[in-house]
């Protein structure tokens, strides 16, 4: 299920050239390891993730031995599709957050040709990955997932964020098997109750969003409610061969869960997947807690899990902190040396 704010394969001459470049502390929040001068880098030709303008690839700290992921994205694209706005989005959001179940964000920059972002790098790959290989999950696999997954939304709407972008290929996991959200191209910060940008994945888009009626927080929850459907049953409660068909289905309301699904996990993803958001549970006067204190969380320490001391059921092979073998492989993509872009779209991006 692609998501139109993934980047497409940018020259990896790109981020060579970035990694070459004199780093000042002010550019960014960095620990004391990253405020040194004259970074230097190996950049390796795995590609972790592509998309529409841009690519993802492993890079090592030279002197540190260190592993992050590198976000290139190409700003003539961005500006060709008007993704100007979500790009800058995803770096002021990152910048605000700090949780265990919410990837880092290191540090920024831009050349006369891509923006780059350099973040925390995950081996265990993405959760799609997983779910892909197995079909579903059980319903503990699926409990521990949701459960860390609460807690990032929980955390992330205290501060007026709606992320907008929830599904399996942005959970990343880590060494141990625990999750990291990634992919903040579609979060924003709330400065009024509501927003009104159509963009997400389309089976996992709430009717509000679908209705250009304005939306908030509660999409996360009913994209939390298409995502426990998912790993639960193999596929997502709402599919069609185009997007249109999928818009009439969630708009319909009409939910059919597999006989096998636990009965409470029934009524939650049901409480979840209310097409009226007024009436849909996380998005009432408790918010979270009404979410947490579900029958199917019953099981669950809420005091622990973002202390990461629920035991995960799946744990990824990883045999090195840059172990890439649980991303899927991507062809080398020949590269070119994309021109400039303007002094006037390069404005756009001074902050960056």
């Amino acid at each position: 299920m692609p998501s139109a704010s993934w980047p497409s394969p940018s020259p990896s001459s790109c981020a060579i050239q970035l990694l070459k470049i004199c780093l000042s502390s002010d550019k960014a929040p960095l620990s004391s390891s990253f405020a040194a001068l004259n970074w230097n880098f190996k950049v390796f030709s795995s590609c972790l993730r592509t998309g529409t303008f841009g690519r993802v690839v492993l890079v090592r700290d030279r002197r540190t031995k260190s592993y992050y992921a590198l976000k290139s994205m190409k700003i003539a694209d961005v500006i060709r599709l008007k993704q100007e706005q979500h790009a800058h989005n995803e770096k002021e959001v990152l910048l605000e957050l700090n949780h265990p179940f919410i990837v880092r964000l290191y540090w920024t920059h831009h050349d006369d040709r891509c923006l780059y972002m350099l973040l925390e790098y995950m081996p265990g790959g993405e959760l799609f990955s997983f779910l892909r290989s197995k079909g579903k999950f059980n319903n503990n696999t699926g409990l521990f997932y949701s459960a860390e997954i609460v807690c990032a939304i929980e955390y992330m709407h205290t501060k007026d964020i709606v992320y907008r972008d929830l599904k399996p290929e942005n959970i990343l996991m880590d060494c141990e098997g625990h999750i990291k959200l990634t992919d903040f191209g579609f979060a924003k910060k709330l400065c009024v109750d509501r927003t009104w940008t159509l963009c997400g994945t389309p089976e996992y888009l709430a009717p509000e969003v679908i209705q250009g009626k304005g939306h908030g927080t509660a999409v996360d929850w009913w994209a939390l409610g298409v995502l426990i459907f998912e790993m639960l049953s193999g596929h997502p409660p709402f599919f069609d061969d185009n997007p249109f068909g999928i818009y009439q289905k969630v708009l319909s309301g009409k939910l059919e869960c597999p006989r096998h699904l636990d009965f409470y996990v029934k009524d939650l993803i049901k409480k979840l997947l209310m097409v009226d958001k007024t009436k849909r549970l996380g998005n009432l006067r408790n918010g979270a807690e009404d979410v947490k204190k579900h029958r199917w969380f019953k099981p669950v320490d809420w005091d622990v899990v973002p202390q990461r001391r629920l035991k995960p059921p799946i744990v990824p092979k990883v045999t090195h902190e840059g172990d890439t073998s649980n991303f899927d492989a991507y062809p080398d993509e020949k590269r070119r040396k994309d021109p400039p872009v303007s002094p006037k779209d390069l404005e756009t991006f001074k902050n960056f």
